[in-house]
């Protein structure tokens, strides 16, 4: 659990950092989506060939990770999609990344560990104060009778 009580920083701290490493961590995946699926934000000299066939692994993950991406950033069902997001990257670094080396240094994949392990962490703690399901908590946990 993450300690909020260090007198040393300014209350509202920690939850702004979690709420920014969300958002961050979602925009920075859901570029990932757009490149597969649209092919937005592609290397110039590696021509786009349009997106992959409908229900294929690599539209999934363009799926995954364009939609997944924008309910993280807006922090909107954050534990189930972090949960499978999570796992998404689980499967791309062992498919993609370890059989070429052991380390992630090496084959390319740390990029796709620390998102794996970020997606962990949102998975384990929430979206944070600052999102979509915060905001609903508040708004359901208001509309509840008090019972004495």
């Amino acid at each position: 659990m993450i300690d909020r009580r260090d007198s040393r920083l300014p209350a509202w701290l920690p939850g702004v950092a979690h709420s920014l490493l969300r958002a961050i961590t979602g925009l920075l995946f859901m570029q990932h989506g757009l490149q597969k699926l649209f092919g937005l934000l592609v290397d110039p000299s590696r021509p786009w060939n349009g997106p992959p066939p409908a229900f294929s692994q690599f539209w999934v993950a363009g799926v995954l990770e364009t939609f997944g991406g924008f309910l993280i950033v807006i922090g909107l069902f954050t534990r189930p999609v972090a949960f499978l997001l999570c796992g998404e990257m689980a499967v791309a670094y062992f498919q993609a990344h370890a059989p070429r080396n052991f380390f992630p240094v090496l084959n390319g994949g740390e990029h796709v560990v620390l998102f794996c392990f970020v997606f962990l962490f949102l998975f384990a703690t929430g979206a944070g104060p600052f999102s979509a399901d915060a905001l609903l908590r508040h708004t359901r946990g208001a509309s509840r009778p008090v019972h004495a």
